[in-house]
């Protein structure tokens, strides 16, 4: 089996959570406890810790975001298109980045309940997800 990435954020509330991550995006849904639930998204795993202390919300998708690279455009359709129909939040609409060029990628960004943010993205050429190095541009400059 090939390594899975695993990531653990904190969450305000573990049942809105599993509403967002399991019936919205279609996670697999993990063990539970009563600070915890672990969910499937891609095959990797994410972990939700119920936080005590407020969760600090951020003015914009940097610094801290995390989600998807998916390898076809008609996937990234798909998540968009499943997002749509069950309502969940945009933080940021489907659209082009850097049209025309060779970093040229689809993106959209979702906020869960406890105002994480995650992107889907889908590069138009495969060789801009770990190259293109002549490229400077990551990201938006905000």
């Amino acid at each position: 089996m090939p390594a899975l990435f695993h990531l653990a954020f904190p969450v305000h509330d573990l049942a809105a959570a599993k509403r967002f991550y399991v019936d919205g995006l279609g996670c697999v849904l993990g063990r539970e406890s009563s600070t915890a639930v672990t969910f499937g998204l891609a095959g990797h795993q994410l972990t939700a810790h119920l936080s005590a202390t407020p969760i600090a919300s951020q003015k914009g998708i940097y610094p801290r975001h995390f989600g998807l690279v998916l390898t076809r455009e008609e996937e990234w359709q798909t998540v968009a298109d499943r997002a749509q129909a069950k309502r969940l939040t945009f933080y940021q609409q489907p659209r082009r980045r850097f049209p025309g060029t060779r970093i040229e990628h689809r993106t959209f960004f979702l906020e869960d309940p406890s105002g994480n943010l995650l992107e889907f993205k889908y590069y138009v050429h495969e060789s801009a997800i770990f190259g293109e190095r002549d490229y400077t541009a990551v990201g938006d400059s905000e």
